[in-house]
């Protein structure tokens, strides 16, 4: 391998008959192309070409390290290429991990549209709620919604998310409505354990420019945002949720929205983070700026 250089420029003079042509298509000297074949012949410990002053032509050994030659020059301009179309245009397989209902409410059809519009790309999406390492598990992107995006990652913000604190009108007319949220601490609140910035039962809020946190009690704690989702329609308690999930309840009338002065979980985001590269793989990048168009910059779940 560590001949290969002369071995290129051996395989150039011999498809352009001369080595002033071939200096010329290689963008150097005719000496240094001379010299080269010089090195490969004295490393070889055999002559490739026969030289005069009026003609050049093959030796038998050289006829045959010629194709040699020739395969792997047509091999690395191939590979070149290959390189060249990836870094034009997307393809390949897209590995991506997102929050379950994220995945299932507003993910799935904006991958649908991405892949219409990307046929040289597959994808590989792994719904989760659970942080995911991208470099140890081998993703090419994860959709978090986060303040506090990992800082060993690229963190590309696609829009705000706006978060709700609701309750079912039956819940409301049994137990009123809180007004502050130092209130919930006299409601029955359901708690999501999916997400790490509610886990625990801290729900934060941003008051008059005043950061405070809550511990909100209650009698439920559950794992998956769809059951707990249910019951807060059927009335079961207050939650806290973002407005990507409840949104179409609220603009329903099928959950109200309280302590609308309050702002819960300021801060936070959905984000594309992805591994820090120098090059950025086109799906990757085509994919991200997809999630701009479709959701950005304000996203259509909140238009309500």
């Amino acid at each position: 391998m560590d001949r290969l250089p002369e071995m290129m420029t051996f395989a150039k003079v011999v498809e352009t008959h001369s080595f002033s042509a071939a200096a010329l298509a290689l963008g150097t000297s005719k000496s240094v192309v001379s010299k080269q074949v010089s090195a490969l012949e004295a490393a070889l410990g055999v002559r490739l070409l026969n030289r005069t002053t009026r003609r050049m032509s093959l030796t038998e050994v050289g006829a045959a390290y010629y194709e040699h030659c020739a395969r792997i020059a047509r091999e690395i301009e191939a590979a070149a290429q290959t390189v060249s179309q990836l870094q034009a245009e997307p393809r390949g397989v897209l590995r991506l991990t997102s929050p379950v209902i994220f995945a299932s409410l507003h993910l799935a059809p904006a991958l649908h549209s991405f892949m219409q519009r990307h046929e040289h790309v597959e994808v590989e999406l792994n719904a989760v709620d659970r942080v995911v390492d991208i470099i140890e598990e081998g993703y090419d992107l994860a959709i978090r919604i986060t303040g506090n995006p990992p800082q060993n990652m690229v963190a590309r913000k696609i829009s705000d998310v706006r978060w709700a604190t609701c309750a079912a009108p039956s819940y409301i007319a049994r137990h009123g409505a809180p007004a502050i949220p130092q209130d919930l601490l006299r409601h029955a609140c359901l708690t999501y354990e999916g997400i790490p910035a509610l886990r625990g039962g801290d729900w934060r809020y941003r008051v008059a420019g005043r950061e405070l946190s809550v511990r909100v009690g209650g009698r439920v704690r559950v794992n998956n945002s769809e059951v707990l989702l249910q019951m807060a329609l059927d009335g079961a308690g207050i939650v806290l949720f973002p407005t990507y999930i409840v949104g179409p309840h609220l603009q329903s009338g099928r959950l109200v929205e309280v302590l609308r002065d309050s702002v819960a979980n300021p801060d936070m985001a959905l984000v594309a983070t992805y591994p820090p590269n120098r090059y950025m793989q086109p799906k990757v990048r085509a994919f991200i700026d997809h999630l701009l168009a479709h959701f950005g910059p304000q996203p259509y779940w909140d238009r309500y």
